[in-house]
């Protein structure tokens, strides 16, 4: 019976920010379309300042408008499904209502507060490649909020995280997994923790193909959903699901043809929040399997620039990794929907590694 009031708890958020995504894309889009909150140009050169010409003929929709924001409908979803269960335990006080009260301060607060933060900082980002919202801080290549900015935001945001982690919630330990929980200094640890952060941060180049990036955060949270559950710590399993939730309303926009995409203040909101969730479950060491395909493609940039730098040509066609299997000859459907399958089949090995460690 407990069981079955705990999968009650973890799953009905999940359908209620799903139809709550839904129901908030349509006045959503208007508002984006109403004050042009359109994607980015493709910019014509590399970070490293070269003309990026396969990038360019891989992107060779421009007159099709797509909406920036659409992260939007995620962190709509959760903080709306979040309120409304808040309000129903409090105000009609019944056994089941309280049971899907999901507001801890030992585990939904923290993720709950970088979401937001993450969803702010993308959202002015975002805001700031628009012509009428452009400002002093717009100096990024591509337009938006300048990267050390962004950067600093996220580490700020990870110092004050890694010290309520060790400070307030009296965690000193990482669990290296088949080993062990391994003791680290305080220093150390705020350290280590800023750097997942910024880790994660990184991966927002994965939002470049209709779909690409809600199918494989999707996969990352579910995994991470069944994880906490496993540990017993039913509220954040709650909230892994009430995302997943939001993340499918999102898709059901975003695939082929994409009305809008996730852009920064969907991408930073995930992230952020994943980096939060991957600690309170102790199984931040699982990250690298279970979001392997943000690994990868972080990685192939990282790789691009370091192959350039010292060997004077390129490694891969193009970087990130998604585009340059496009411009292998795979189609963006291909791309997309092969990913989502890797994603799903990292997620399990990494549910399946957590069993057995």
């Amino acid at each position: 019976m407990s069981i079955s009031l705990d999968l009650f708890k973890v799953l009905l958020p999940a359908i209620i920010s799903f139809a709550i995504g839904l129901i908030v894309s349509g006045p959503l889009i208007t508002i984006l379309k109403k004050h042009q909150i359109w994607k980015k140009k493709s910019v014509k050169n590399s970070i490293d300042g070269q003309i990026a010409t396969i990038t360019s003929t891989l992107h060779n929709d421009e007159e099709r408008k797509l909406l920036r924001m659409g992260g939007a409908v995620v962190w709509i979803s959760v903080f709306t499904t979040t309120a409304l269960f808040l309000v129903l335990s409090h105000g009609f006080p019944t056994a089941i209502t309280q049971k899907l009260d999901f507001i801890s301060r030992n585990q939904t607060w923290l993720p709950l507060v970088a979401m937001f933060v993450g969803a702010m900082v993308g959202g002015l980002d975002d805001l700031l490649v628009v012509e009428a919202f452009k400002g002093s801080l717009n100096s990024y290549i591509g337009g938006g909020l300048s990267f050390p900015v962004r950067l600093a935001c996220v580490a700020a945001l990870g110092i004050g995280m890694g010290m309520w982690f060790f400070f307030k919630l009296d965690v000193h330990s990482i669990y290296i997994p088949f080993h062990g929980d391994y003791v680290v200094g305080g220093l150390f640890f705020i350290v280590f923790f800023v750097l997942v952060t910024i880790a994660l941060f990184s991966t927002s180049v994965i939002d470049g193909v209709d779909g690409l990036s809600g199918g494989i955060f999707s996969a990352i949270y579910t995994a991470y959903g069944f994880i906490a559950f496993y540990q017993h710590q039913i509220d954040i399993a709650a909230l892994c699901f009430m995302i997943v939730g939001g993340i499918l309303a999102f898709l059901w926009f975003n695939v082929p043809p994409a009305v809008f995409m996730m852009a920064e203040t969907g991408i930073m909101a995930l992230t952020l929040s994943l980096s939060v969730i991957s600690f309170l479950t102790n199984s931040v060491m699982y990250l690298p399997v279970i979001a392997l395909p943000l690994v990868i493609t972080t990685g192939s940039v990282i790789l691009q620039l370091t192959w350039k730098k010292v060997f004077k040509r390129k490694l891969f066609l193009v970087a990130p990794f998604h585009h340059h299997l496009e411009a292998k000859g795979w189609s963006k459907p291909q791309v997309t929907m092969r990913y989502w399958i890797v994603s799903y089949i990292c997620a399990l090995l990494g549910v399946v590694i957590v069993l057995i460690s």
